[in-house]
């Protein structure tokens, strides 16, 4: 029997990535945000939306330095990677037989995260009839170190 962990999301990204150091070996690692939304139709048929947010992880180094340094808040991208929960204890009361609430985390452990969106141009004169045809001169930026 074979096991398959993988994830795919494309979203925004909410806040700029922050480096951190893993307690246990000092390495530098990447974490940010992505947000995504699903859209329906309710029963009175209207649309609604719902935002998720989900907490990335990058480890790779060469990746989470590209990543640190290349993505912003607002970002358009692909994320690909594996699914890891963490499970820690809260104290949900006071006194002597306060008890503690498991919870459990879900993060996303990045093995590829490609930027979607184009560079933005930067303001310049109205342009002219022959610029409006040509292709954005923004490319995309892919890192999947």
């Amino acid at each position: 029997m074979s096991y398959l962990n993988s994830v795919s999301l494309i979203g925004f990204v909410g806040s700029d990535p922050e480096q951190r150091r893993a307690r246990n070996n000092g390495a530098k690692f990447t974490v940010f945000s992505v947000a995504t939304q699903r859209s329906w139709k309710n029963a009175e048929d209207e649309w609604v939306s719902k935002t998720e947010w989900h907490r990335i992880a990058v480890f790779r180094p060469r990746l989470a330095e590209h990543v640190l340094n290349a993505v912003k808040k607002g970002a358009h991208v692909l994320v690909e990677g594996s699914l890891v929960s963490s499970t820690y204890e809260q104290p949900n009361g006071k006194g002597k037989k306060a008890k503690a609430a498991k919870i459990t985390s879900w993060s996303i452990r990045a093995d590829v995260v490609l930027k979607l969106d184009r560079g933005e141009l930067e303001p310049q004169a109205p342009a002219s009839v022959s610029d409006a045809a040509g292709p954005a001169s923004g490319t995309s930026d892919a890192a999947s170190f």
